[in-house]
């Protein structure tokens, strides 16, 4: 608790006595991971002003004081990437469309619906798992690697963290890489299901110019009719990702995980995440109760904001490279 209480007073006192601007550096590490897209991909960020330097020297402040920083990531970390969203403004799919993403409830009662899912993430899946990191991810990698962050934990399901080079990693909504059986332990990658689909199916085509969140896409019924979708070579079993749908829970053993990487932490920073979706916003409530200091880089506002130290609002792309360690 003690070192709680001096973070939050550095922190403080960072950000009141400062006098002379900081010389903002980006930060440019060594990895043998994924290559890193730094040409930035905005046709799904929304359009927001650059962060002013003031912002930038009170979250440098922020982060400089911290010794064990604790990181929830979310869809807007990803954006930049080309990755589609559901809520970012004028630009997610919950603005540009009436789909909404399956409930896992109707997921696990209805094999129309199952059909539906497979066939859509079957023809969205090349594109989505091609995606690679941008210079947020390899930031908050590079961070770790000088042992700025104790832990990670993105509500993102596209493994950009883990392709990044992060290890130190909680992928709390699970990933999209992996299928699981809802009947046995089964689990397989990603990849093996699209192969056992393209065998089962070899006279079904589909095509689609929109993408959606999370390798979905949008095809007509007719589209979808004659899909056949793969049961558990094991059991027999349904075969789903192994990502929380909405509408499930997060497993209690990560859920339990994740509070106590957070109780070994001093800080938080939250970076591209309204913290709409309570699975994140529970651990921001917890770092507030336990008088941890907390930071806010989003665009626009977040559930979180009455209980932040510092909001930034702006890209992480534009923000985090800046952060000198």
């Amino acid at each position: 608790m003690q070192s709680i209480e001096t973070a939050n007073m550095l922190f403080r006192s960072l950000r009141l006595l400062r006098e002379t601007p900081l010389q903002i550096v980006p930060v440019r590490c060594q990895s043998n991971a994924t290559k890193v897209n730094t040409a930035a991909n905005f046709d799904f960020v929304p359009v927001t002003d650059p962060a002013d330097l003031q912002d930038i020297e009170e979250l440098q402040d922020f982060v400089r004081t911290s010794r064990r920083l604790f990181v929830i990531s979310g869809a807007g970390i990803s954006t930049e990437s080309g990755i589609p969203d559901y809520r970012s403004e004028g630009v997610g799919l919950y603005a540009r469309s009436d789909n909404r993403p399956v409930q896992y409830a109707d997921f696990l009662n209805s094999s129309s619906i199952r059909q539906r899912y497979w066939a859509r993430n079957y023809v969205g899946w090349p594109k989505f798992s091609s995606f690679s990191p941008n210079v947020s991810h390899k930031t908050l990698s590079g961070w770790e690697a000088a042992g700025k962050v104790h832990w990670l934990v993105t509500q993102n399901v596209d493994s950009l963290h883990v392709k990044a080079g992060s290890r130190k990693v909680t992928e709390l909504h699970g990933s999209a890489a992996r299928v699981m059986c809802l009947s046995c332990p089964s689990v397989i990658p990603r990849d093996d299901m699209q192969r056992r689909i393209k065998h089962l199916n070899p006279g079904w085509h589909a095509e689609s110019q929109e993408m959606a969140p999370d390798a979905d896409v949008f095809l007509t019924p007719e589209q979808i009719e004659g899909f056949r979708v793969p049961e558990c070579e094991r059991c027999g079993g349904v075969l789903k990702p192994q990502i929380v749908f909405f509408g499930d829970n997060v497993p209690k053993p990560t859920v339990q995980f994740v509070h106590k990487m957070l109780a070994e932490s001093d800080a938080m920073l939250v970076a591209g995440s309204s913290l709409q979706v309570y699975s994140a916003y529970r651990f921001v409530s917890a770092a507030h109760d336990q008088k941890k200091p907390i930071a806010l880089l989003n665009i626009g506002p977040t559930r979180g904001d009455k209980l932040a130290d510092l909001k930034v609002s702006a890209r992480c792309g534009d923000v985090l490279p800046q952060i000198q360690l």
